[in-house]
Order: structure tokens, then sequence, then C-alpha cells
């Protein structure tokens, strides 16, 4: 799971490192089989924001815009593998890494959708949180990028949290 090749279009090995490091703390919650490597999904990251032709002010803004494409590529792929797992009603009674897989599946699903709800509530809230948890990026840094206090960031997280854990609680 490294990211050995660089993308042509990359012009600086410092942004894709950091791209790289996004990615694995994206897949780290992945299992294996299920799962793209590092390199495939800075790959298709970079497919889908070259093709949206967007301009971004810095490099923490585009390294935030990449951080939720990588959490968004993995939410549909959750999705499309519960979606393969519905065939006809049959349930299998062996467990295996497949239950585990769909589990998680779920469990990303269910994330994707509770943040995607947090950003039409609050959208500085949830680049907050996925900056945190998905960009693995300290409160300076999100502070930075976001143009805020590091302790608005810590504010933000909390509250994030919060409300997540509520959305959770059946």
């Amino acid at each position: 799971m490294n990211c050995d090749h660089h993308l042509s279009s990359c012009h600086s090995s410092l942004v894709y490192d950091k791209l790289c490091r996004l990615a694995a703390c994206h897949l780290r919650k992945e299992l294996r089989g299920l799962a793209l490597d590092p390199t495939e999904l800075v790959s298709e990251v970079y497919l889908r924001l070259a093709g949206a032709h967007l301009e971004f002010i810095d490099q923490a803004h585009f390294l935030a815009t990449a951080s939720r494409k990588m959490q968004q590529i993995l939410v549909d792929r959750a999705r499309r593998h519960l979606a393969s797992k519905r065939g006809a009603g049959e349930r299998s009674v062996e467990f295996d890494e497949t239950h585990i897989a769909t589990a998680r599946s779920q469990e990303m699903v269910a994330l994707g959708d509770a943040l995607e709800e947090l950003v039409r509530l609050d959208e500085r809230k949830a680049r907050v949180t996925a900056l945190h948890y998905f960009g693995g990026l300290t409160h300076d840094e999100i502070a930075t990028a976001c143009g805020i206090h590091a302790n608005t960031v810590a504010r933000e997280l909390h509250l994030s949290e919060a409300w997540l854990r509520g959305q959770f609680v059946t």
C-alpha cells in the first residue's frame, strides 16, 4: 500500500506525498480486497478533480477538496458493495470476511449520509470534521485552511462529534 507512481500532471512530489497520506488515512479502516490502495485512490481523485476544472485558493484548499472527494469515492464504493450483496433475498449463514465487509460498508454509507446532512446543516463543522478525521490535519492546520482560530476548530469538532454520535443512537 504505498504510492510508488507519480501522476504526470502532479508537479510537486510534496503535494503527491500529502495526497498519498490522505488516501492512507481514508483507507485505514477499509478491509483488504474491498478497498482501493492509496495510489488508486489518489489517481481516482485526481481524475475527478481534473475533470471538474476547479480553481484552488491554496494547497490547503486543494487538499481539503481532495480529502472530501476521497470520502465520497469510498462511500460510493460501499454503496455499490451493499447493492451487490442484496441478491434475491437469500442470506448466507456462513460467517466470513464478507459479513464484516458488509457491516463496514453499511457503517461507511451511514457515516457518509450523516456527513452529507451535516454539510447541509453546518458546512464549516462538516469541513473541519472531514479535515481532521479523513485528512489527518492537526487543529492548527485546519485553522489555517479554514481561516479560523485553533480554539474554534476544537469547538467545531466537539460539537460535530456530539451531533454525529446522536445520528447513530438507536
